[in-house]
Parts: structure tokens; sequence; C-alpha cells
């Protein structure tokens, strides 16, 4: 069984200008791993209507599932859901079931519900509200798009309510061996092994430590037997 694919659509220009470094990819990369669905592209577009639209579409269309961050709050550069809802040729509007619970949160709070708070209520039409239990702003699924707040502790508990409703295959076992060695070393027969192992991933990540080449060969796959094999013949071949 080949497992599902997912992508993930980073939406921000303070992402792209340097200004906050993202995490939500790192956690949602470790978080489909175990749930056997294989990320299989990142992409990274500005607060650009257009631009979220065209990669929506595209990500949309090439993978199983697409997972989104960034844009669905309060401000006016807050554009993932119109843009989400374009993709889709959906409408938007503020719908009653999010602006109940974004209305009950601010009134246990005394907080105003004011225009900028009641955006966050805007969903396209035939999406599934997501479940938000750090801010209650709700993030939505239309088609297989499920599009997420940015900010991490949220993006992680939307992520958190998602996933147990999406079907995987087989989660991802992974073995690596660390060698004080550089690639050049080790290439010929690394690339040897990874031809008998067709079905398995093999990738070598270069380091240095202490002026010294050092190289970490990963083995990945859905099969532990496979793995352990496969480690077993490539710690024969180079560990002391």
């Amino acid at each position: 069984m080949v497992n599902p694919t997912a992508a993930m659509l980073v939406i921000g220009d303070e992402i792209l200008s340097g200004r906050t470094r993202d995490s939500n990819m790192h956690f949602i990369a470790n978080a489909l791993t175990a749930q056997g669905i294989s990320l299989t592209e990142v992409r990274v577009v500005s607060d650009n209507h257009a631009a979220i639209v065209a990669a929506v579409r595209a990500l949309s269309r090439d993978y199983d599932h697409l997972f989104t961050s960034g844009g669905i709050g309060p401000t006016h550069d807050d554009i993932t859901a119109d843009a989400v809802a374009d993709a889709f040729g959906a409408t938007i509007s503020h719908r009653s079931d999010a602006m109940a619970l974004l209305a009950a949160h601010y009134a246990a709070r005394g907080i105003e519900f004011n225009a900028a708070r009641q955006r966050m209520a805007r969903i396209p039409d035939g999406a599934v509200l997501i479940e938000n239990p750090v801010s209650v702003a709700p993030g939505f699924t239309l088609g297989n798009c499920h599009v997420m707040a940015g900010v991490p502790k949220v993006f992680e508990a939307m992520v958190a309510s998602v996933l147990p409703q999406l079907t995987g295959g087989a989660p991802l076992v992974t073995q690596s061996l660390r060698l004080m060695q550089g690639e050049g070393s080790i290439a010929e027969g690394f690339g040897a092994l990874a031809a008998e192992y067709p079905e398995l991933s093999m990738g070598s990540y270069p380091f240095t430590q202490d002026g010294v080449y050092g190289t970490n060969l990963v083995i990945r796959g859905s099969s532990s037997a496979q793995v352990d094999a496969a480690m077993a013949r490539l710690t024969a071949m180079f560990a002391p």
C-alpha cells in the first residue's frame, strides 16, 4: 500500500523576510510521518491573494492533502480564507457557527467582539471547522485543504484536531549511522546498497566536527524488517 501524500503551504511576508522563523513545517513533518502520510512538498508564499490561490490549486490537485499555515487572523493582511475560497470556487461569509464560538469566547473575557475579531469567523461555504482549543478562532477544511493558523501553539493544536480524522498508511521507520568519513569515501557502497533496496529511502547528510568530515547515513521505510536488514548491511560495510 502506498502511503497518502501531503504538501504544506506556508503563508506570510514575515517568513519570507526572515523576521519570523517557521517551526510549523518541522512539526507537521514529524506528525505526518508518524501518521503514515508522506509530506512531499513545502512551499512558502507571500501575503498575495493571487499567489495563494495559484499555490492552493496546484498543491491540492497534486497531493492527497494540503496543509496551510498563516493568514487567518483579524488583520487586513490575513487573506488566506478568502484565497482558499477562491481557489475552490466557494463563497465566503461570516459563518454562524464560527461567530457563536468567538462571541462566547470574547464575552466570557469581557472583550469586545469587534469587526476585526469577527473577520476570524469568515469561513468558506461547505468547509468544516477545525477545532482550536488554544484561542478558539477556528481553522477549516475545504476539500482536501486544511487551513490553520501560523502561531505555532495554535497550529500544533489544530494539527492534533485534524490528524485523527485522516487515514494514513504505515508509519515510517528511520535508522541512522554516523560515520567520521566524508561522503566521497562512502558514496559508491552506499549507492549500491540503495539500489538493492529500491523500496527504502536512503540519504547521506555530511557534517564537519573539529575540522574532520563526517556523514550521517539515514535509512527510512515502512517495513521495520527491511530497514533492519539494510542497516545491518550498512553497518557491516562501514562501521569499525
